[in-house]
């Protein structure tokens, strides 16, 4: 059905001929044609969703075959006429909701003074702002000299030309499950999912990848304790050093504090501690990925906060800017001097339009206390979820529930598992994290699964109110039971 799609005929096709119908759904003359030849999209084939998927890069893959109109706070709307609560936040983006009139204000603003400001030229006010106002609020006070890019993954790429342009080193050590972008560096230390770098090699070289303390990756069972699983991961750490990529020829070692694409798994404290003593050790940078972890998603402005840990360099985005595209990378003073002019840039790189907009972001979370509501709903999140995992309808279905703040997962069991896996459950139904999130869609709420195993991620806005995430919980509720039921 794919390939009948990709190889249909569309060069008559102009969206200026799109029309709308007396429902607001948009019609033209080739509707009949697209919806005779697209059988089995699970969505309404209108015209506009035709065109897109005509011409939009066959690559992108979709959630839903809709085209989106509106977004106001915890809800999207789309053309079709559905309005879903989003517990998608666009993977982790609108963390203050859709279009927070603060926010979009402040970007409308500031397109009547300046719209692009190319860093290179010189600086911008907005761009200067946005480092005063994070300054106070970095994880470690040696945190002190900022580089605006556009996307997480543009980000990682810094991190990673700083680290080996620093150093004089080389090799990256990642962390099997990692996810840190698509773009070639980025995707060379991302370990999450196959699918992001196949067909793609050669990748960067110099990349190592270590063990993550998390039971399942490990192959140990879920009431494995975080002692050991920390103990085995920094001794498979201390191995890579010694077997693969000696500490004289490591640059940096890369971690999320919060598995995102692995499966939102939570990094003990202890091991990020034990990986901070590591690289003082050897004199290897530590770059934290904050990408999808910050701006408050965890309880804290930044997941490492709990820890301790003092990164040498880490990475923002998402979050940042809610919605405007924009990225940060932070480091020392005394590790970016050593940096020559000119290394780092690009065109739009801390965009004063993106900038604006995260400097409303920062001062919304302050002034909402948007991070006692994220520690009010995670508790009440993590208590309707735990609810589930104890019905006796659901029974051993769901084998783990885990996260931080509002960055939580719900882990199933599955009968396709190899033999010896620790989630392995022949009488579990097949597929269930996927058709659980259909089945959810169905019902108006819109959630994502993630990882090469059966999760599910809740990445609700930040400031959702009591009443939608308990609507978001009623739903996916029902939604597990029922599949359980189907088998």
């Amino acid at each position: 059905m794919m390939l009948a799609r990709r190889t249909l005929s569309c060069k008559h096709l102009d969206i200026n001929t799109l029309s709308k119908s007396a429902h607001g759904v948009p019609r033209g003359l080739y509707g009949a044609q697209f919806r005779q030849e697209t059988r089995g999209v699970a969505t309404s084939s209108d015209d506009l969703v035709g065109f897109g998927q005509c011409h939009v890069t066959a690559g992108i893959g979709r959630l839903t075959e809709a085209v989106m109109s509106k977004g106001e706070g915890s809800y999207l709307s789309f053309e079709d006429g559905r309005r879903m609560l989003d517990f998608s936040c666009g993977i982790g983006v609108t963390n203050l909701g859709h279009c927070h009139p603060k926010v979009s204000k402040a970007a409308a603003d500031q397109c009547t003074s300046l719209v692009h400001g190319q860093c290179s030229i010189a600086f911008h006010l907005p761009y200067l702002r946005l480092i005063e106002k994070l300054l106070p609020v970095m994880p470690d006070p040696s945190l002190d000299s900022f580089y605006f890019w556009n996307s997480g993954s543009e980000a990682i790429e810094a991190a990673l030309k700083m680290a080996r342009s620093i150093t004089g080193r080389q090799n990256i050590i990642c962390m099997q499950g990692g996810y840190h972008g698509r773009t070639y560096g980025a995707m060379a230390v991302t370990k999450s999912k196959t699918v992001y770098s196949q067909g793609f090699f050669p990748l960067m070289p110099g990349v190592f990848s270590t063990p993550f303390p998390y039971w399942h990756q490990v192959g140990l069972p879920l009431n494995t304790s975080e002692e050991e699983l920390v103990r085995l991961s920094l001794y498979q750490l201390e191995l890579v050093l010694k077997q693969q990529s000696a500490p004289k020829d490591t640059a940096a070692i890369l971690i999320e504090p919060v598995l995102g694409e692995g499966g939102y798994v939570p990094a003990p404290l202890t091991f990020l501690q034990g990986v901070r003593k590591t690289c003082d050790e050897h004199g290897i940078l530590l770059i934290i990925d904050e990408v999808q972890s910050g701006f408050g998603r965890t309880g804290k402005l930044f997941n490492i906060e709990y820890s301790g840990v003092r990164p040498d360099i880490m990475t923002m985005a998402k979050g940042l800017a809610n919605g405007f595209p924009l990225s940060a990378v932070v480091s020392r003073k005394d590790l970016t001097d050593q940096l020559k002019p000119g290394s780092m840039g690009g065109t739009y790189a801390g965009n004063p339009v993106s900038c604006a907009a995260a400097v409303a972001v920062s001062e919304a979370i302050e002034e909402e206390k948007v991070l006692d509501n994220v520690n009010a709903r995670s508790q009440e999140l993590l208590a309707s979820l735990d609810s589930l995992r104890n019905d006796p309808a659901v029974g051993s279905i769901i084998v783990d529930v885990r996260g931080a703040g509002l960055m939580v997962a719900v882990e199933f069991a599955s009968p396709s598992y190899p033999s010896g896996d620790p989630a392995l459950n022949p009488s579990a139904p097949k597929g269930l994290a996927a058709r659980v999130a259909r089945r959810c869609m169905d019902q108006g709420l819109l959630i994502l699964t993630t990882s090469i195993y059966e999760v599910i991620r809740f990445i609700p806005p930040l400031n959702i109110s009591q009443a939608d995430l308990e609507k978001g919980c009623e739903i996916f509720a029902a939604a597990v039971k029922e599949v359980i039921r189907e088998g």
